[in-house]
């Protein structure tokens, strides 16, 4: 039986789980950029001075709210896929994001809609958390870098998870049968558009969605 000490160290333990939980639940009610952290450390039942050690502002719990969907993604089994072809690793992994993301559906919708009026806070959102995220994408997917053209690649996958994302939002449908189409058009669109670069300027076979084969 668990001891009133050891429940009070298990709560302190949980309070960035608590804290990022109740931050989405707020956004979700009442925007983002209404919701403040003293707000969400009274959701979260965390004293305010406890939650700023954790999180020293509503960018950084973001960036640790993104960090843990790469986990969560991460941590469902991609590498089962390893004799998969990089295109269909690259659709597996993009939806097993989507199902990480699941949960917290409105909230990232709120959070999406306020960040789209606040180009800074967008562009320090891209350059960093979004952009590690796509790093992790491609690495559990398997997919070799394209060296110089890596910030290419990068882009590209950004592009048609972007382009999946807006479909994601609007797909209230169990199976995601609309989003699943969406990442699939994307990656056979980034097909074409590589094949229509010089020979010499592709990237390496097997490095792209099969792109590179023909």
């Amino acid at each position: 039986m668990a001891t009133a000490k050891g429940r009070r160290k298990a709560a302190r333990a949980d309070a960035p789980t608590r804290l990022l939980e109740a931050a989405l639940s707020l956004a979700a009610l009442q925007g983002w950029d209404d919701t403040g952290m003293a707000e969400v450390a009274a959701e979260a039942e965390v004293p305010l001075a406890e939650a700023r050690g954790h999180f020293a502002s509503k960018a950084a719990l973001l960036a640790a709210f993104v960090a843990r969907i790469d986990q969560a993604m991460l941590a469902s089994g991609a590498e089962e896929l390893g004799d998969e072809p990089v295109r269909d690793r690259l659709f597996d992994v993009i939806m097993r994001r989507f199902d990480a993301m699941a949960p917290y559906k409105d909230g990232i919708a709120a959070i999406l809609r306020d960040l789209s009026r606040d180009p800074a806070a967008l562009a320090c959102f891209a350059a960093g958390p979004a952009r590690r995220s796509l790093d992790w994408m491609l690495a559990a997917a398997g997919a070799p870098s394209w060296g110089p053209l890596q910030p290419l690649q990068r882009k590209g996958l950004g592009l048609i998870f972007a382009n999946a994302l807006r479909t994601w939002l609007r797909d209230d449908s169990p199976d995601l049968a609309k989003t699943m189409a969406a990442v699939d058009r994307g990656l056979a669109r980034a097909d074409s558009m590589l094949r229509l670069l010089p020979r010499g300027r592709r990237p390496a076979a097997g490095e792209t969605a099969d792109a590179a084969e023909s």
